[in-house]
C-alpha cells in the first residue's frame, strides 16, 4: 500500500472550517423557526447551501491536506455531484430540525438520512480521484466512518432544534454546540479517510484531465470563507433586526396596554370604571348562565361627600375619593370587581350570592366607609348607602340590576343613610318603567326622537338677538314631550349621554349654518356635559362638527359647569386650551355655585362667565343675590370676561 500523510496546518484550518460551518448553520436556524412562508423557504434555502458547502469544503481541504506519493487530481462532475449531496443532505437536515416538533422517530429518520448524505458526499468526493486500481476501504474503520456520520448528525439535529427554540440568544452556548458539530464533521471525515488503502502502483485518472489540487484549494478556501462570513453577517443583522423590531413591538405592545387601561379605567382612582364593569357583569352572567349560579351588584354612594368637596376644594375632595376606593378594595375578595361608576358612586360585583355573606360585605363595606378620614390635616367623615341587586332575581342584564341596586340605595338613603338595603319591588314601583326608559332612550338618538329648542340671547335687554343656547328636548312616541331633567341623569348614568351630545352639537351646528346663510350672524351655545367634556374624541368631535358644516369655530359657544371645570383642574385646563387653540369660545355655566380658585379662574381660556338662574331668580327681592351678581360683574369685567344672565324673564330682572 501507499504510504500517506497529512499536512498539519490544512488538518487545523479544516477543523476550523467545520467548526464556522456548524456556527453559521445553528444561526440560520434560529431564523428559519422565527419565520413562516416564503420567508421561512428562503432561510432554510441559504441555510442549507451555507451548511452544505461548509462540510464539502472541510472534506476537500481535508483531501488537500491528504497526501501520497502520486500526482492526484479530482473529477469535476463527481466533485460538483458531491456538492450537491451535502447540501441537498444540510436541507432535510434543517427542515427536520425546525420543525414545531422534533420527535424521536424524526430524530432517527433525519440522522439516518443526514448521516448517510454526508457519508456519502465524504465517498463520493474520494470516488471523484479515479484511482485505478479503485480504493481499498478498511471494513472497520468504514463502519466507524458511518457510525460516526449517522451520530454525528442525530447529535446536530437535536442541537440544531434545541437551540432554534430556546438558546438562539446565547451565544457561548451556541459556540460550544457548533465546537461539538465540527468535531464530529472532521471524526467523521478523518474515519473514512482512515478506511481507504491505495494499493502499490496506483494511479490517479484525474491527475491531468481533472481538476487541478493547487486550484481547487484557493477556490475551495476562498469561496467557502465568503459564503460562510457573508451568511453568518446576514444573520447577525437579521437577528439584531429582528431584536430591535421585538423591542419595538414590545414597546408598542405596553403603549397599548397603558391605553386600553386608560380607557377602562377612572384616571383618578384608577378602578375599572363603568365600560368595564358592565363588561364584567356580562361576563358574570354568561357563567352565571352556564353553571345555574348567582352574583351580587352593590351600588353605593357616600353620603356628605358633596358638603365636604364644596367645603374643602376639589383637591381634598379628590384625595378623599381616592382613599375611600382604597378602602372598599381592601374590604373586597381578589375575584371580585370594585369600580367608580361616576363622581361619588360606587359599584361593587361580587361572586357571593348567600343572603347572609352578602349582608357582612356590605357591612363591612359601610364600616370602613365611616371610619374617620385624614385628608391634608383635615379629619373628614363619610357614610356610604347601598343597595343590592341579585342576579337573576333582581334582574337579567347589567342595566336591570343597576337600576335596581340603584333604586335600593335610594331607598337606603330615605331610610336614614350609612346602611344597605337589599332590591325589593316595592322599593321601587316604576323600575320597570326606568328599564324602558334607558332602552328608548338608546334608540331615540337613531330613530330621530330627539329635538332642540333655542332659547335667544341679547346683548341687552332691549337689543337684538346675539345668538342663542340648544336646549335638548326628547319627543317620546308614547309619552310625549320630556325634558332633561327627567332623562339627563339617566343618560348620564348609562354613558348614553356621549351620543345625545354628539348629536346636538351636529344638530346646532346645521342650524346655525340656516341661519348664518339667511344672513344672522349668531353665534349658538353648546352644553357639554361632564363625561363628554373628559372623552378623549372631544377635540376630533369638535372640529368635525364645524368643518361638516362649514363654520368659523368662533360662532361656537361650548358651556361647561364651573363644578366640571374644577374637578380636576389640570386635566380641564389642557381640554380648554385645545378647544381655545381651535377657535371656539368656553363659558362657564353656573357660575357661583362651585368651589372656584380665583388664580384657576384667571388662567382658564374663557370668554364669558354665565350668572346662574338661582341667583337671578331673587335679585329683585334678595339684596345678598344683587351683592353676588354685582360681584361676579365685576370679576368678569376685571377679567375681561362677557357676563351672561341666565333665566332673566321679567322687566324688573332686566333692569337690575
Amino acid at each position: 500500500m501507499l504510504e500517506s500523510s497529512y499536512n498539519a496546518i490544512l488538518v487545523v484550518f479544516s477543523f476550523l472550517v467545520a467548526i464556522l460551518a456548524s456556527y453559521t448553520a445553528l444561526s440560520m436556524a434560529s431564523q428559519i423557526s422565527k419565520t413562516r412562508g416564503r420567508t421561512a423557504a428562503w432561510w432554510l434555502g441559504g441555510g442549507a447551501f451555507a451548511m452544505g458547502l461548509g462540510i464539502w469544503s472541510m472534506h476537500f481541504i481535508g483531501m488537500l491536506a491528504f497526501s501520497v506519493p502520486i500526482e492526484l487530481g479530482y473529477d469535476p462532475w463527481l466533485t460538483l455531484l458531491s456538492l450537491l449531496v451535502a447540501i441537498a443532505s444540510s436541507a432535510f437536515a434543517l427542515w427536520v430540525a425546525c420543525r414545531r416538533r422534533l420527535t424521536a422517530r424524526r430524530l432517527c429518520v433525519g440522522a439516518l438520512v443526514m448521516g448517510l448524505g454526508v457519508a456519502g458526499m465524504h465517498y463520493l468526493g474520494m470516488e471523484a480521484m479515479m484511482m485505478l486500481p479503485r480504493i481499498v476501504y478498511d471494513a472497520g474503520w468504514f463502519a466507524l466512518s458511518l457510525f460516526i456520520a449517522v451520530t454525528a448528525s442525530g447529535a446536530a439535529l437535536w442541537i440544531t432544534a434545541y437551540l432554534s427554540r430556546h438558546g438562539s440568544h446565547r451565544t457561548t452556548l451556541k459556540i460550544a454546540a457548533a465546537i461539538v458539530m465540527g468535531c464530529a464533521i472532521v471524526g467523521m471525515h478523518y474515519s473514512g479517510m482512515a478506511a481507504a488503502r491505495f494499493p502499490l502502483g496506483s494511479l490517479c485518472l484525474a491527475a491531468n484531465a481533472g481538476v487541478d489540487t493547487n486550484w481547487l484549494s484557493v477556490l475551495v478556501t476562498m469561496v467557502t470563507i465568503a459564503v460562510l462570513a457573508i451568511a453568518l453577517v446576514i444573520t447577525v443583522l437579521d437577528s439584531r433586526h429582528a431584536s430591535r423590531t421585538g423591542a419595538l413591538n414590545l414597546s408598542l405592545h405596553k403603549a397599548n396596554k397603558a391605553l386600553e387601561h386608560m380607557a377602562l379605567h377612572d384616571v383618578l382612582t384608577h378602578l375599572p370604571n363603568r365600560a368595564l364593569l358592565e363588561d364584567r357583569i356580562e361576563q358574570a352572567r354568561q357563567t352565571a348562565l352556564r353553571n345555574n349560579s348567582r352574583f351580587t351588584i352593590l351600588f353605593m354612594d357616600l353620603d356628605g361627600f358633596k358638603t365636604v368637596n364644596d367645603a374643602y376644594g376639589h383637591a381634598v375632595g379628590d384625595e378623599l375619593l381616592i382613599e375611600t376606593a382604597k378602602r372598599i378594595r381592601s374590604g373586597i375578595r381578589g375575584e371580585d370587581t370594585v369600580a367608580r361608576f361616576g363622581g361619588d358612586e360606587f359599584v361593587v360585583l361580587s361572586q357571593i350570592d348567600g343572603a347572609e355573606d352578602i349582608a357582612t360585605l356590605a357591612a363591612e363595606i359601610v364600616d370602613l366607609v365611616a371610619r374617620p378620614y385624614n385628608i391634608r390635616g383635615f379629619e373628614l367623615r363619610l357614610s356610604a348607602s347601598i343597595g343590592i341587586a341579585i342576579y337573576p332575581e333582581d334582574g337579567l342584564d347589567a342595566d336591570a340590576l343597576l337600576i335596581n341596586a340603584d333604586a335600593a340605595m335610594y331607598y337606603r338613603k330615605d331610610m336614614g343613610r350609612n346602611g344597605y338595603s337589599f332590591f325589593d319591588p316595592s322599593m321601587n314601583a316604576n323600575a320597570e318603567g326606568h328599564l324602558q326608559l334607558v332602552q328608548d332612550l338608546r334608540k331615540a338618538v337613531e330613530q330621530g326622537e330627539l329635538l332642540l329648542h333655542y332659547q335667544p340671547r341679547f346683548d341687552d335687554p332691549n337689543g337684538p338677538p346675539q345668538g342663542a343656547e340648544a336646549l335638548v328636548r326628547w319627543l317620546h312616541p308614547r309619552r310625549g314631550l320630556i325634558m332633561p331633567d327627567d332623562f339627563i341623569p339617566t343618560a348620564e348614568k348609562t354613558g348614553l349621554i356621549i351620543d345625545i351630545d354628539n348629536w346636538v352639537l351636529n344638530e346646532a351646528c346645521r342650524q346655525l349654518k340656516e341661519w348664518r346663510d339667511q344672513g344672522h350672524d349668531w353665534t349658538v351655545s353648546v352644553n357639554l356635559s361632564p363625561l363628554q367634556f373628559a372623552h378623549a374624541d372631544l377635540i376630533q368631535t369638535v372640529g368635525s362638527a364645524l368643518r361638516r358644516h362649514g363654520l368659523p369655530p368662533g360662532c361656537l359657544v361650548l358651556e361647561i359647569t364651573e363644578s366640571t371645570a374644577m374637578r380636576n383642574v389640570d386635566a380641564s385646563m389642557t381640554i380648554l386650551r385645545q378647544l381655545d387653540e381651535l377657535g371656539v369660545k368656553i363659558s362657564i355655566d353656573d357660575f357661583g355655585t362651585g368651589y372656584s380658585s380665583l388664580l384657576y379662574l384667571k388662567r382658564l381660556p374663557a370668554s364669558e362667565l354665565k350668572i346662574d338662574r338661582g341667583f337671578i331668580s331673587e335679585l329683585v327681592r334678595d339684596t345678598e343675590d344683587a351683592a353676588i351678581v354685582s360681584a361676579i360683574i365685576a370679576l368678569g369685567k376685571a377679567l375681561q370676561l362677557k357676563i351672561v344672565a341666565e333665566g332673566v324673564e321679567t322687566p324688573a330682572q332686566q333692569s337690575s
